[in-house]
């Protein structure tokens, strides 16, 4: 039997998903899904090396889109997270960006949320303006509609979740401490934000942490219960410039990082502008961002 894990990434209240397939005989379909699941983005840089000897591994970033599209209307991104992989080192970055952030649209030449980008120029917009506020390259990108992260989560078990503090929200009630979710529940845990009193900041702990254990249950092959389900739920609600091979490279290098992930998070300051609400993050801010993803990121 042949066993493979397919890396793709989900966001949204949401966001990374690693998930896990085995069987010989679903690799032909999982194949064609992935191949649907293509779409091309311009890059600054070629795309690093990600198969061959370890000394030849190169670190990766992949920008992770959760976007909330309904018929009729071009979205916008929900969740924007940033991982960087570095192979030699066996360690992985990951950071959201908040939503409200200022910043520069690039292709549009005004300032705006930096959630806005996507829905001014779609995925590639969204990136330009990304790796414009990070001053580096991005590699990939893996955009997921946020209404499918329910089936996903479900489709490998569930996710474990440290709770800080209780709280009810989405017809839900969380308690504090350790405790497992369902699809319906992470949902509604990664999106809660306004009961939170660190607000977007508190939301994006959230949602690295439910990342962070679909990536490791994803992981596993055994933990996956509808893996044939998953090809249908992938096919119709993802999108990543990831090839079919560089998805397998992937998951053959790089998996181990998992084990080793650091998560921080932007600082940032309300203000209101022509009467909107925008995150305003330092320069300072941003250079310790830039400093700590460029480590990651470093031949």
């Amino acid at each position: 039997m042949k066993k493979f894990i397919i890396i793709m990434g989900i966001i949204t209240g949401l966001c990374v998903i690693i998930i896990g397939g085995y069987a010989y005989y679903l690799y032909d379909s999982t194949k064609d899904a992935v191949n649907e699941m293509h779409e091309k983005v311009k890059t600054d840089q070629p795309k690093p090396t990600v198969t061959g000897k370890e000394e030849d591994l190169k670190p990766i970033s992949i920008m992770l889109l959760g976007v909330d599209e309904r018929e009729g209307d071009s979205g916008r991104s929900d969740t924007i997270m940033v991982i960087a992989v570095d192979p030699k080192e066996d360690k992985m970055l990951m950071f959201s960006i908040p939503r409200d952030t200022r910043t520069e649209i690039i292709g549009k030449g005004f300032d705006d949320k930096i959630n806005h980008a996507y829905a001014f120029g779609g995925t590639q917009m969204a990136m330009d303006t990304v790796e414009n506020f990070l001053d580096t390259s991005i590699d990939y990108y893996v955009k997921v509609n946020m209404e499918s992260f329910r089936e996903i989560v479900n489709a490998v078990g569930g996710v474990e979740v440290n709770n800080p503090f209780s709280f009810s929200d989405g017809g839900y009630t969380f308690p504090k401490g350790f405790q497992k979710l369902n699809g319906k529940e992470a949902l509604a845990y990664s999106r809660m934000r306004y009961k939170d009193p660190k607000g977007d900041l508190g939301r994006n702990d959230r949602q690295r942490q439910v990342i962070t254990s679909i990536i490791d249950k994803g992981a596993r092959v055994s933990s996956i219960t509808k893996f044939d389900n998953i090809i249908d739920i992938l096919r119709d609600n993802v999108k990543t410039n990831m090839t079919f091979q560089e998805m397998k490279d992937i998951q053959a290098n790089y998996k181990s990082a998992r084990r080793n992930i650091e998560s921080t998070e932007i600082k940032s300051s309300g203000e209101m502008i022509s009467g909107k609400y925008y995150g305003i993050v330092e320069e300072t801010e941003k250079l310790r961002i830039q400093d700590l993803l460029n480590d990651y990121l470093k031949q």
